[in-house]
C-alpha cells in the first residue's frame, strides 16, 4: 500500500478514535489517556533504556497512571486533594527499587530517564484533567479538543507545505536533527493552525475571545513545533527514527503527541493566567 494512503488511513483512524474518546464521556477519556500514557511510557523507556518490562520501569509506569488518575478523581468528581500526593508512593518504591539491580551503574545510568519519562510523558497527559474539567467539577472537553485541532491542524498544514514547497525550494528548518523539516512547512503549519483557530472561534466552539484563540493558536504552534524537534533529537540520540509501530505510517504514539508534551502545558499556563478556565 502507498504511503501516503497508509498514513492518511491510520491518520483518519486516529482522528476518529481521540474525538470520540474525548468527547464521549469522563471515564472514556480517562481510560484513552492512560492507555496513552502507559504506551507512550513504553516507547520512552523502551528507547532510553533498551527495555521497560523490569521493576523500575513498572513503576515509573504506574507512577505516570497514578498521576494521571489522582488529578482526574480530584478534577472531576470532587476527591480530597490529599490524593494528588498518591503518586508519591509508587516514585519512592521507583527509586528503592534501583538498590535490587543487579548491574548497578546500568541501573543508575537509567534512573533519569525512569523520572524525565514521568515528566515528559506522564504530566502533560495529566494536567489535561484541568482543561476538561472546570470549577464545578463538570466536564467540558470541547476546549481540549480544540487544542488538539490546533496542533493536528498544524502538523498537516506544515507537512502539505513542507512537502510540495520545502522540500524543493525552502530551507531547511533544524538539518542536524530533522532534516525534512523546513521553513516553508513551519509557515505552513503557522497558517493553517490560525486558519483553524478563527474557525473555531467562528463556529462557537469554545467561548474564548478571538484574540486570545490566535494566542493559544501560536503557542501550540511554535511549541508543537519545538516538542516534535526534542522527540527527533531523543531518537536520533539513541538511533531510532520512531518510536514505535502502533500507527503504520505514522509511527509509535510518542511520534503522534510530541507537540502535545511541550505545547498543551504552556498552553494551559495561558489559560489559566488570563483565568480563562
Amino acid at each position: 500500500m502507498n504511503n501516503t494512503i497508509k498514513r492518511s488511513l491510520s491518520g483518519l483512524v486516529f482522528l476518529a478514535i481521540m474525538t470520540g474518546g474525548l468527547l464521549w464521556n469522563p471515564v472514556i477519556f480517562a481510560l484513552l489517556m492512560v492507555f496513552c500514557i502507559v504506551v507512550m511510557m513504553s516507547e520512552f523507556l523502551t528507547i532510553s533504556t533498551g527495555k521497560f518490562l523490569n521493576i523500575p520501569s513498572i513503576l515509573s509506569i504506574l507512577t505516570g497512571v497514578t498521576l494521571f488518575s489522582s488529578i482526574f478523581l480530584f478534577k472531576g468528581y470532587g476527591f480530597d486533594s490529599g490524593i494528588l500526593f498518591a503518586s508519591l508512593i509508587p516514585a519512592a518504591a521507583m527509586g528503592a527499587s534501583f538498590l535490587y539491580n543487579k548491574e548497578i551503574k546500568s541501573a543508575y545510568t537509567s534512573t533519569g530517564f525512569h523520572y524525565s519519562a514521568i515528566l515528559y510523558v506522564a504530566l502533560p497527559f495529566a494536567l489535561m484533567n484541568f482543561v476538561v474539567f472546570d470549577n464545578s467539577n463538570t466536564f467540558e472537553p470541547k476546549l481540549l479538543l480544540a487544542m488538539f485541532i490546533l496542533l493536528w491542524s498544524s502538523d498537516v498544514g506544515a507537512y502539505v507545505f513542507g512537502m510540495t514547497i520545502g522540500q524543493k525550494y525552502g530551507k531547511k528548518l533544524f538539518p542536524s536533527i530533522s532534516p525534512k523539516k523546513s521553513w516553508a512547512g513551519f509557515w505552513g503549519g503557522i497558517t493553517s493552525t490560525l486558519l483553524a483557530g478563527y474557525i473555531i472561534y467562528y463556529l462557537d466552539f469554545t467561548s474564548i475571545s478571538l484574540i486570545h484563540i490566535i494566542a493559544i493558536s501560536l503557542i501550540i504552534n511554535i511549541l508543537g513545533v519545538l516538542g516534535d524537534l526534542v522527540e527527533s533529537q531523543f531518537k536520533r540520540n539513541f538511533g531510532v527514527k520512531d518510536s514505535g509501530n502502533i500507527m503504520p505510517g505514522h509511527g509509535g504514539l510518542l511520534d503522534r503527541f510530541d507537540g502535545a508534551l511541550l505545547s498543551f502545558p504552556v498552553a494551559l499556563a495561558y489559560l489559566k493566567l488570563f483565568a480563562l478556565i
